[in-house]
């Protein structure tokens, strides 16, 4: 198989395309000849060796990775062979292996796609939109909110936009540069902010919900406009800058980690449902081909990446 390795944590550049064994599925797992694979920013924070969310740092050299889609090619014993065949999506877990043409998972951890659901959406949807639904489900966002979403333009950005308008209240997107504003807006922003303008937080007005995964000099801004009662929920700090809060009156909701752990499958039932009668539908704008993974990484990290962050998987011949 070929697949994205690196062999020591560093730069983008550390992140090379090669080719590896053919993995066989063990017993109770089916093998995946991925079409897509999902990119995150954790990624390029692991690939760093600077943080490494809520796993260990990982052995090298590693399959960076988490989340693919593809067809069910080979499955192990114990597996029905109905699932031979089938369009599947899938999150590997903290293991990674997911920037690669085979990917092997356990059986119980696949999901059938249905047939309007194209595998780059369904990448975006297995893990950015579960997290996506946890956040909505503990926002507890109702009518009468008034809500800010941080990074509006990106991939979970979108899917919160779209979150906020589908509970009738009023969504303000926060994003970066006019053509990320303008995307935001396309996804039910009103108003959508530019925060590289000097007087983007004069035009927020009083919020009732924050949801924020960047932190710092945004997040503290949009939490001073938090009424009394109001909320901050947050799911990270891309900034690389986590804020301290300390008004009992304003509560900070921490989504990430234990309150959604024992919850995953929930949330990306959730999530795929939401796909895939388009409630909440991934917005997919930035794709790189396998071989180009150090130039998805770059994008994220330089902040020009769009929505979802995926990489399609040119199948080799065989």
């Amino acid at each position: 198989m070929h697949a994205i390795r690196h062999h020591a944590f560093g730069p983008a550049d550390v992140l090379h395309l090669e080719q590896l064994p053919d993995l066989d599925p063990a017993p109770g797992q089916l093998r995946i000849a991925v079409e897509a694979a999902g990119v995150h920013l954790l990624d390029t924070s692991i690939r760093s060796g600077e943080a490494f969310g809520l796993g260990e740092p990982p052995e090298l050299p590693v399959i960076p990775g988490r989340e693919v889609a593809g067809v069910v090619d080979r499955v192990g014993t114990g597996v029905d062979e109905s699932w031979r065949g089938r369009r599947v999506v899938a999150h590997l877990g903290f293991a990674g292996g997911g920037y690669a043409d085979q990917a092997v998972v356990d059986a119980t951890r696949a999901y059938p796609l249905p047939d309007h659901l194209d595998t780059p959406t369904a990448v975006a949807t297995i893990g950015t939109g579960r997290t996506a639904a946890a956040i909505l489900e503990f926002a507890g966002i109702g009518a009468d909110d008034v809500v800010a979403v941080t990074s509006a333009a990106g991939g979970l950005g979108v899917l919160l936009l779209q979150g906020v308008r589908n509970a009738g209240a009023a969504a303000i997107g926060v994003a970066g540069g006019p053509d990320k504003v303008a995307l935001a807006a396309e996804h039910g922003a009103d108003p959508a902010l530019d925060r590289r303008t000097p007087d983007w937080a004069d035009r927020v007005g009083a919020l009732t919900v924050v949801l924020d995964g960047v932190g710092g000099e945004v997040g503290q801004a949009l939490y001073d406009r938090l009424v009394s009662g109001g909320r901050l929920v947050r799911y990270g700090w891309a900034s690389g800058v986590q804020n301290a809060y300390d008004d009992p009156e304003r509560p900070v909701v921490d989504v990430l980690g234990p309150p959604i752990m024992s919850r995953l499958a929930e949330f990306e039932r959730s999530a795929l449902d939401a796909a895939a009668d388009g409630s909440r539908l991934p917005y997919v704008g930035s794709v790189f081909r396998l071989a180009d993974a150090a130039a998805a990484h770059r994008a994220l990290e330089d902040g020009v990446s769009v929505g979802k962050v995926v990489l399609l998987v040119d199948r080799p011949a065989r």
